[in-house]
């Protein structure tokens, strides 16, 4: 049981059914009466964040989520299939289950996979990834003064914006958890 009295950001708390983690809490003690407690709590599964307050002394249940440490091996149209590096065990997931950025995932990559009670509700990338820019528009002399953005597809099938002076063929890393350009990898 976790009581609103430790909550913290990072604290896992399942409310009607469905897994949260809180991203903010903030203990309120006003003049006239009871304590109260303000989160925002991000939903695990679907990753929609919302506002809640709580009375102080409120106990929720913790969560049972289980992370495992597996390795992306391929693809076969909507399915994916990992690797538990220790037992060589494979395992099959679809992409509708892991969460938006499975599109960002490269072969061989390590990861992470939370399961709630035995099912996928997401996937963690390494948090900076390296990959090729398969196709973009041709950047043009004096592109570069401007800062603008122009969409490229990755070799991991992903569309994100990149700067206008790369060019298809190029490598890049990018932020996974906000799916922008870092740099150009040499």
């Amino acid at each position: 049981m976790v009581s609103t009295s430790e909550f913290r950001s990072g604290t896992r708390l399942e409310i009607d059914g469905t897994p949260f983690i809180i991203v903010e809490s903030q203990h309120v003690k006003p003049g006239k009466g009871g304590a109260f407690v303000r989160t925002k709590l991000r939903n695990l599964k679907t990753g929609s964040v919302l506002d809640r307050t709580f009375r102080s002394g409120e106990k929720f249940d913790e969560p049972d989520l289980e992370e495992c440490e597996l390795q992306f091996l391929y693809v076969v149209g909507e399915t994916l299939t990992f690797m538990d590096t220790t037992s060589y065990e494979q395992f099959s997931y679809e992409k509708s289950q892991l969460g938006d950025n499975v599109d960002l995932l490269k072969e061989e990559t390590a990861v992470k996979i939370v399961l709630y009670h035995g099912a996928p509700i997401s996937v963690e990338l390494p948090n900076f990834m390296n990959l090729k820019v398969v196709e973009t528009d041709p950047g043009f002399r004096g592109d570069t003064a401007t800062g603008g953005t122009k969409p490229a597809v990755l070799e991991t099938g992903a569309s994100i914006k990149v700067p206008l002076y790369l060019e298809s063929g190029e490598t890049i890393r990018i932020d996974t958890r906000t799916r922008e350009y870092v740099e150009r990898v040499r």
